[in-house]
């Protein structure tokens, strides 16, 4: 059955207190209040450090049975070491991920600018040294990564392209595996992301992607989707619009 998940990046934000989270609500209880207006999210914190295994199974715990966790790889792997010597970091970080069980969700590899395609065979070495069994997104941010020799490498991987609506990258529509994994990200340059409202409005971007969602779910692709505060300013409202949208033209079977 066709699925489409589309939560925030991140949850645990003060200024969303009062208007996305009851009034009062303490920050050690965000994402069970987060996990009863949507079924999944990217963590964020992973990509500054490892969680220790309490941390994840905590997680676990605090959310429903069908939530989805999706979760950035630790900056250590992807921008420190930049995806060379650090099998053991990757292994505990999976290691640890995994104690989510059926709710771990994609894994997203988040590369720098400055990892170019110069660097191909050390991508391609990574991902096929990764455990079967979990999904993997790559996102870039060098727009010369975007030819068909770099996704068929991911195809013959498994391993998703992230699509980004960025405003330094173009236009991506690219599908290399059975889901898509979409990131909202935005414009930090425009949208403070600090204040808890919407600052930009973003309702004609959200519909045309609500328009490419459908066609990745009419193919039978799953969707995972996560909006960033520097889109509008107001993840909550981006995604309960954009389920809006989706939900007028969409079956509900398309929805857990």
């Amino acid at each position: 059955m066709d699925k489409v998940h589309i939560g925030t990046m991140g949850w645990s934000y003060k200024f969303w207190i009062g208007d996305f989270y009851p009034e009062g609500s303490g920050t050690d209880n965000l994402l069970g209040e987060y996990a009863k207006n949507f079924d999944t999210v990217e963590i964020d914190n992973t990509f500054y450090r490892i969680p220790s295994k309490d941390t994840v199974m905590k997680w676990k715990d605090e959310t429903p049975d069908d939530f989805i966790f999706s979760a950035k790889f630790p900056r250590k792997i992807t921008h420190i070491k930049k995806l060379q010597d650090c099998e053991d970091d990757v292994k505990v970080f999976i290691e640890h991920m995994s104690l989510m069980g059926d709710k771990l969700g994609p894994m997203l590899l988040q590369l720098p600018p400055d990892f170019k395609p110069e660097n191909f065979g050390i991508l391609k070495d990574f991902l096929a040294g990764l455990p079967e069994g979990y999904r993997f997104a790559v996102e870039v941010k060098n727009k010369k990564w975007l030819e068909e020799g770099f996704y068929n490498m991911l195809r013959d991987e498994g391993v998703a392209l992230a699509l980004i609506d960025h405003p330094w990258m173009p236009e991506m529509n690219t599908v290399t595996s059975d889901f898509v994994y979409i990131r909202w990200e935005g414009d930090r340059r425009k949208v403070n992301g600090l204040l808890g409202k919407v600052e930009r409005e973003r309702g004609e971007e959200i519909k045309g992607w609500a328009g490419k969602i459908k066609g990745f779910l009419a193919e039978g692709v799953e969707v995972f989707g996560y909006f960033s505060k520097y889109y509008s300013g107001y993840p909550p409202g981006d995604v309960r619009m954009m389920k809006g949208v989706l939900e007028m033209s969409l079956p509900p079977t398309s929805f857990p």
